[in-house]
């Protein structure tokens, strides 16, 4: 494999204390390594949300899957993330989208984002999937008194592309509402809700293996070729033969797994952190009582939620290097933005902490849509910190799509535009430290 991160990255240092895998039972991570010869009519790579929502909706109707993952379902950033089934999954603004394809492929895209959340609702109801679900739409809030005047400005934006009624607030209002803290306005969108994420992973797995689908872990691959009228995916104990391929490693891809993908996906580091449980008390001294889900409206944001059992989970982008003293460097900065931000809770121990890789595209869209110069093979990725909702709705489109069929769910023209590459190839990742401070700067 071709990583542009240090090996530590793709190796189980940084999600060991990750809070969501305890939440599973031990099995969840025990999946048979593909060995022998095996045959299929599709094959996907990657077992998040993008990769077994694909193996779900293609396995319910009879096509025979096999899923292979180098770890196990969840491993990655789907099982990583702090769990916020939201609108998003682009990074392109409203003005940049409609210059660049069109009022109508805005408005397209608009729509998928309310679908794709919608798509998990649906999923986790079809299949009785218990993934402790909460809040009503999200919260933006204003980190400045310039952002607040932003944000307030954008309630009418919201409105007239969403079709939503959102709900501006000021600080009092923040207050009464239990989202108390150093921000100078919120606004809520009624779209979205929080839930476990790895609890809807093994839901997925269920899923599909009740179907009949077939799951490898433990399963990295090798090489992807061409074969006759079908391709072949070798893994180092296992050759997969299938007329189709989906590729479904976002964050944690290869430039050479094919090598179409070199230099079209920037992964970046994000970090999380959840306190032991908080008494009434503490959350009170806080005024942090609602479960309301909420991110702030800096560009290198923070993220955060009370959850159902009164831990409370915050997070923000990570580093830009990856080593133990690395992790434990930006462990350390995200507990020092923790007590900023709530400073009532300053003694509250932290005693889960973890990273992963979110992934973002060139044009700073996702893309769904053919591999070139592989036939039979298709590729979603890049939902730029959104995955929960927009990989699970990719990996739906992604299913017809490899089967030739129309998609029962939109397509949208923005998720199909040619992905570029990133400037300088394998060395991308150095273009992050001056995005960073220009983000920094902008955050003033």
């Amino acid at each position: 494999m071709t990583r542009i991160f240090p090996a530590f990255a793709y190796g189980n240092g940084p999600v060991e204390g990750c809070f969501w895998a305890g939440t599973v039972p031990d099995d969840a991570v025990d999946f048979p390594a593909a060995s022998g010869d095996l045959r299929a009519d599709v094959v996907i790579i990657g077992a998040g949300f993008t990769g077994m929502s694909a193996a779900l909706h293609r396995a319910q109707d009879g096509v025979d899957v096999v899923v292979l993952d180098a770890m196990h379902p969840g491993w990655g950033a789907s099982g990583r993330n702090g769990g916020f089934c939201c609108l998003g999954g682009a990074k392109a603004s409203s003005g940049d989208i409609a210059s660049r394809f069109g009022a109508d492929a805005l408005k397209g895209w608009r729509r998928a984002e309310q679908d794709a959340v919608a798509l998990v609702q649906d999923i986790l109801q079809t299949h009785a999937i218990t993934a402790d679900t909460h809040s009503q739409g999200e919260t933006i809030l204003a980190h400045n008194l310039r952002t607040a005047r932003e944000l307030e400005g954008e309630v009418a934006r919201v409105q007239a592309e969403y079709g939503v009624e959102a709900r501006w607030h000021n600080s009092e209002d923040l207050d009464s509402l239990g989202m108390a803290g150093p921000f100078k306005g919120g606004l809520t969108i009624p779209v979205g809700f929080a839930l476990n994420p790895r609890k809807y992973i093994a839901g997925l797995v269920r899923a599909v293996r009740g179907f009949g689908g077939r799951i490898h872990g433990q399963s990295p691959v090798t090489s992807i070729v061409q074969d006759g009228s079908g391709i072949e995916v070798r893994t180092a104990r296992a050759t997969i033969r299938a007329r189709r391929l989906i590729l479904a490693t976002n964050g944690y891809s290869s430039d050479d797994l094919p090598p179409w993908m070199a230099g079209r996906y920037m992964p970046a580091q994000s970090n999380v952190l959840v306190t032991r449980p908080l008494t009434q008390t503490e959350l009170d001294a806080a005024g942090w009582t609602s479960r309301q889900m909420a991110y702030d409206t800096r560009n290198l944001l923070h993220y955060f939620r009370l959850m159902p059992d009164n831990r409370f989970l915050f997070g923000m982008r990570g580093g830009l290097v990856a080593s133990p003293r690395a992790e434990a460097a930006i462990t350390a900065r995200a507990r020092r933005h923790f007590e900023a931000m709530f400073p009532a809770w300053r003694e509250v121990e932290t005693p889960h902490s973890w990273s992963g890789m979110v992934c973002f595209s060139a044009n700073l869209v996702p893309y769904c849509g053919p591999i070139p110069d592989l036939p039979g093979a298709f590729a979603g990725f890049a939902f730029h910190g959104n995955g929960v909702a927009m990989g699970s709705y990719t990996g739906a489109l992604l299913a017809d799509l490899v089967q030739g069929k129309q998609t029962r769910l939109p397509h949208p023209a923005v998720m199909q535009a040619h992905a570029p590459r990133f400037p300088l190839g394998r060395f991308r990742r150095a273009l992050l430290p001056a995005g960073y401070a220009l983000a920094g700067l902008r955050d003033l």
